[in-house]
C-alpha cells in the first residue's frame, strides 16, 4: 500500500481525510484505487489524457513527477498538491 497525502481542495472527496491509503504499482494504478475508494477524486488531478493537471503537483517521496506512468512501490508516500495562485 502507498501512503497518499490529500491537499486540502480535495478533503471533500476522502471525508476529511488528509492521510489515505492505496494500492497501484504506478501513479495512475493508485489514482485509479483512489478513484474506486473516492469517486470523483482522480480526475481533480489527471485530465481527460491522463495528464497531470498544471494546477497540481504529485511527488514520490521528494521526486516530483508529471508522468503517470512513474513507477510506485509499496511503502513510498505519494503527495499530491494544489498550486496556489494570488498576489
Amino acid at each position: 500500500m502507498t501512503q497518499v497525502l490529500i491537499p486540502s481542495q480535495l478533503t471533500s472527496y476522502t471525508g476529511g481525510a488528509t492521510r489515505v491509503e492505496a494500492a497501484g504499482a504506478t501513479v495512475a494504478g493508485v489514482l485509479d484505487d483512489l478513484d474506486r475508494l473516492y469517486p470523483g477524486l482522480k480526475f481533480r488531478v489527471v485530465d481527460e489524457q491522463d495528464r497531470v493537471r498544471k494546477h497540481m503537483r504529485i511527488f514520490i517521496g521528494q521526486q516530483e513527477t508529471r508522468q503517470v506512468a512513474a513507477a510506485v512501490r509499496d511503502g513510498d508516500e505519494l503527495l499530491i498538491f494544489g498550486a496556489l495562485s494570488g498576489g
